[in-house]
């Protein structure tokens, strides 16, 4: 099979927190890639980020590209259900994740996303932000849902959606370029911790190569203060 893309993915801990929460999937043979990212001021954000990317990773791909993307959003649905559920069992309020994805198809990328984890995309001009945080305020270290006893207080950042947080799952999705030298980025918010947009345009810009930029990325936010798991897939279309 000729694949019509180049991938690459990374996760760390990070120098702060104790475990990493964050989960990735790199699934060249259907053309599937995702970042999930646990909720770290909640019970067991790697069980929540674990159990998507299981999911994801387990789905075939028969039929159209919106019969698979129907069988993502069914997936992810049916996490979300499992951890509400599984949140109820232990008496935690919530056990969840932050999800982005991206799927290939012949004619068109397609994104989808829930939550603070991020896509951005390259298609030779300046890099863009092509998801949109669902998040309330501005923005703290810790990634929390707006619901629960736990709550941050009023006017701090709060997601206003995730995998677990809510009986029914909310997913956006977006049309993107599937032109040849198209780069995509996935990543946590571990990331854009550290890094500002500019500075990933600009490293973008550097390092075309996937493995390099990578590298290069994860190099910066471990230099710095990586007060967050990181997490990044990488995705390049080829002719």
């Amino acid at each position: 099979m000729t694949l019509h893309y180049q991938s690459v993915g990374r996760t760390e801990t990070g120098k702060v927190r104790k475990h990493n929460e964050d989960s990735i999937l790199v699934r060249d043979d259907v053309g599937l890639w995702a970042v999930a990212d646990g909720l770290g001021g909640h019970a067991a954000g790697d069980y929540a980020s674990q159990m998507i990317v299981e999911r994801l990773g387990a789905l075939p791909r028969t039929g159209s590209v919106f019969d698979f993307i129907e069988s993502i959003e069914d997936s992810l649905q049916q996490t979300n259900s499992d951890l509400v559920a599984t949140a109820l069992e232990r008496g935690s309020d919530i056990i969840g994740s932050t999800v982005v994805v991206l799927v290939h198809d012949k004619d068109f990328m397609l994104c989808g996303w829930v939550g603070d984890s991020r896509a951005y995309c390259n298609e030779g001009g300046p890099l863009r932000q092509i998801t949109r945080d669902h998040v309330h305020g501005a923005k703290d270290d810790v990634t929390q849902f707006g619901g629960g006893a736990s709550s941050p207080q009023a006017g701090a950042g709060v997601l206003s959606r995730a995998v677990g947080a809510e009986d029914r799952l909310y997913m956006d999705w977006v049309v993107a370029s599937n032109r040849p030298g198209t780069q995509f980025l996935l990543c946590s918010d571990g990331i854009n911790k550290e890094l500002g947009d500019d500075e990933l345009d600009i490293e973008c810009v550097r390092h075309p190569e996937p493995g390099a930029l990578l590298a290069r990325l994860f190099d910066l936010s471990l230099q710095r203060a990586a007060r967050d798991n990181i997490s990044a897939v990488i995705v390049r279309l080829q002719d």
